[in-house]
């Protein structure tokens, strides 16, 4: 009798425990279906404006003609120029942030005493909370002026410039997501390798990056993706003329600096230079998805491997 009594009293209890969850869960799963709708409608409303775009201009010269002049009385819409300009820039800031942001995420799990990673940490992650426009101006009057002391013929305007700082700007993004994968690796795979008389650096290179190596590849992912879609640093530094050449020293124009230019216009909606804005944002849009699905395929793998 006592056991159904308790029972009786524990179950509005019980009932309305349930309704929580299930509240929670249907929030949750909004929270989640939002965030899809989301992306859908971006790529809805790429793809459409594109579509006009491309009923105008054919796909093969979108693709193959070497100069992108949309504005001018003779226009071109090739976009290699974009494209060129855009791997460029983020093929240096790549030399520049995955080494030294694997060596610094190296140094804070394997080597820094818990006070200094706790106190590097923060400062370091500071850097991605810069504004990036104030990167710009350091690349243009700073970087610049510098490269120039080396490199005498270089234009005021240049990729190099560009990709240099902006990788100094992600090493922040491959640092702190490469150290939170090896941080992840257990303790007993660094004794056992330790056991077998390796020492540290042996450990850190041969067992702990190996073992988090879905985690790096998952940050080595995020500094490119981050890299392709920088929009000021480029738009200042790099001199949005759009040019076909794999020089980082000359300027060029990317597919997200093109974009600024021409939003700041006073294009009519509906005219073909308004929709190349939505040709060029596919583009950009297909290339990170590729490098995303890059990405995903490394860390399934690694994963499976380790």
């Amino acid at each position: 009798m006592v056991n159904l009594k308790w029972g009786s009293k524990l179950k509005p209890f019980y009932s309305a425990k349930r309704n929580t969850d299930r509240i929670i869960a249907a929030l949750l799963f909004l929270a989640a279906l939002s965030s899809i709708a989301i992306t859908a409608g971006i790529v809805g409303i790429l793809a459409y404006e594109s579509l006009s775009f491309f009923k105008n201009v054919s796909i093969i010269s979108f693709l193959t003609d070497s100069q992108w002049t949309p504005l001018f009385d003779d226009a071109h819409y090739g976009i290699l120029p974009l494209v060129t300009g855009t791997l460029v820039t983020t093929t240096v800031a790549m030399l520049v942030a995955l080494p030294i942001g694997t060596i610094t995420a190296v140094y804070l799990s394997e080597y820094a005493h818990l006070r200094v990673r706790e106190t590097v940490k923060p400062f370091l992650e500071l850097l991605s909370a810069v504004p990036t426009v104030v990167y710009g101006y350091f690349a243009l009057l700073f970087v610049t002026p510098l490269l120039q002391q080396i490199f005498p013929d270089l234009s005021g305007f240049n990729m190099l410039s560009a990709g240099l700082v902006i990788g100094i700007m992600i090493i922040p993004y491959v640092s702190s997501v490469s150290e939170d994968a090896m941080r992840a690796v257990p303790m007993n795979l660094r004794e056992s390798s330790y056991a077998l008389g390796a020492t540290r650096l042996q450990t850190a290179w041969k067992v702990v990056v190996p073992s988090a190596f879905s985690g790096i590849a998952a940050a080595y992912i995020l500094g490119i993706s981050r890299a392709i879609g920088e929009t000021m640093v480029v738009a200042i530094a790099a001199g949005m003329q759009p040019n076909l050449t794999l020089n980082p020293m000359e300027p060029a124009a990317t597919i997200t600096a093109y974009i600024v230019q021409v939003s700041l216009g006073d294009l009519p909606h509906g005219s073909i230079g308004y929709q190349t804005i939505f040709a060029a944002g596919l583009t950009l849009f297909l290339m990170t998805l590729v490098f995303n699905l890059i990405g995903h395929i490394l860390r399934k793998r690694f994963r499976e491997i380790y």
